[in-house]
């Protein structure tokens, strides 16, 4: 499934919630704990503004902390090796990556070195791509970048029951690619930002 625009909209976060996330990122350090709950690294292009308070919201709810570098007022004021730097910093301290997959974002040259970067901190079991789209279009008109086809994604699944008697409840979940033997692994999106 690739969300369209606006799917998380009744999750978007309020203004308080903004104000905190705000004030733990201006005290974040990589030198000492940002909180004592999982952290999430949550790359994005800036003008996605809306989409993004919405899995701002949806992570929300799981009990995460959510980092997004424009909140973040260590950052310098001109984009620069600085800028790389201090991202670095905190792909490595957050426990987990999420890359918002918009089109534009797939475009920016940002976006994908952050990704670069998180792949190798966090590869497989710790990064996740969410694929969204322009509304109204079909998934097979989504451009999202072949190599993003190596990544776990988030996704959202009606309950079913596997061929081995499993049940899985509706939610969201992050799918694993599928195997050398085809098998397609899932973890409840809440579990997987615990692990």
């Amino acid at each position: 499934m690739i969300f369209e625009r606006g799917h998380f909209q009744s999750k978007s976060i309020n203004e308080s919630f903004v104000n905190e996330s705000l004030r733990e990122v201006k005290m974040f350090s990589h030198n000492k704990p940002y909180s004592n709950t999982n952290t999430v690294f949550l790359s994005h292009k800036h003008s996605d503004l809306k989409d993004l308070q919405g899995v701002m919201g949806l992570l929300k709810e799981y009990g995460v902390k959510v980092y997004i570098d424009s909140m973040d007022n260590k950052m310098p004021k001109e984009t620069s090796g600085e800028t790389a730097k201090r991202i670095k910093e905190v792909i490595k301290f957050c426990k987990k990556f999420v890359l918002l997959a918009t089109e534009k974002a797939i475009e920016s040259y940002w976006c994908n070195w952050e990704l670069g970067f998180g792949d190798t901190h966090k590869y497989i079991d710790n990064i996740a791509i969410l694929p969204m789209k322009e509304q109204g279009t079909y998934d097979h008109n989504y451009k999202g970048n072949e190599y993003l086809q190596i990544y776990p994604r988030i996704d959202y699944n009606k309950a079913f029951t596997n061929i081995h008697g499993h049940y899985f409840k509706e939610g969201y979940y992050v799918k694993k690619p599928a195997n050398k033997e085809g098998t397609v692994y899932i973890t409840e999106l809440s579990e997987w930002l615990k692990q």
